[in-house]
């Protein structure tokens, strides 16, 4: 049976895509077939191809099934902006069930791990009444937590987890990720805050690196509860 989780972060800018370009590699190197997608980007360039996001063009490099492009960000909104504000300057409505509807079609592809990413974080706006959250809880999948280690992140990433808790969604992990090459203040005092506050295993401590594919950062995966 196939492993779908669904990527959040703290916050934009986290390194979710980064993360989430990792595991799919790290699956990918154990034998998976993976997938990933990003159905709502903004921050997109046009290109002779139409629209394209940087983060979904990455996880569509690291995938190993290659999904056409509109099947990975079937929602590519150009401004750099919150996707909803985009979506209302294009003249365009976002939905969790269309979402939903095209995240479940996409996953129909056979496949052994696949990872449905967020953009910004939990409470992301999609319209007036709905949020990202809300696909999440459509999709019915667990969570992968990305944490970016930083300060303020012990609150950021507990808000996520109660917020998380509230939809009654199951945490599958999370990852903490570290934003530069020189370690935020603490870093050993604020992993074990996290570790003694969130019931759900840590999937690696990931360091600053070039590539997902670094073998810095792939050693720092620990992807065995995913598959359990």
């Amino acid at each position: 049976m196939a492993k779908t989780f669904f990527v959040t972060g703290t916050d934009t800018e986290v390194g979710k895509t980064f993360v989430s370009a990792a595991l799919l590699h790290a699956a990918g190197a154990q034998g998976k077939r993976t997938l990933g997608l990003k159905p709502v980007a903004s921050g997109c360039e046009q290109t002779p191809d139409g629209l394209r996001n940087e983060d979904a063009l990455a996880l569509l490099r690291y995938a190993t099934v290659k999904l056409p492009y509109a099947q990975v960000n079937p929602i590519a909104l150009g401004p750099a902006i919150a996707p909803h504000i985009a979506a209302q300057q294009a003249g365009r409505t976002l939905s969790a069930p269309r979402l939903a509807g095209l995240c479940r079609g996409a996953l129909m592809t056979p496949h052994d791990f696949s990872l449905v990413e967020g953009a910004g974080g939990w409470l992301t706006p999609l319209n007036p009444r709905e949020y990202l959250s809300d696909l999440a809880a459509m999709l019915d999948i667990p969570v992968i937590l990305v944490v970016g280690m930083r300060l303020g992140c012990i609150n950021h990433a507990l808000l996520t987890v109660e917020a998380l808790r509230g939809r009654r969604l199951r945490l599958a992990g999370w990852v903490a990720n570290q934003l530069s090459a020189e370690a935020m203040p603490q870093l050993t005092d604020n992993l074990e805050t996290l570790s003694a506050r969130i019931s759900a295993p840590c999937l690696g401590v990931v360091p600053r690196a070039e590539a997902p594919d670094s073998p810095n950062v792939q050693a720092s995966l620990r992807l065995a509860s995913l598959f359990d």
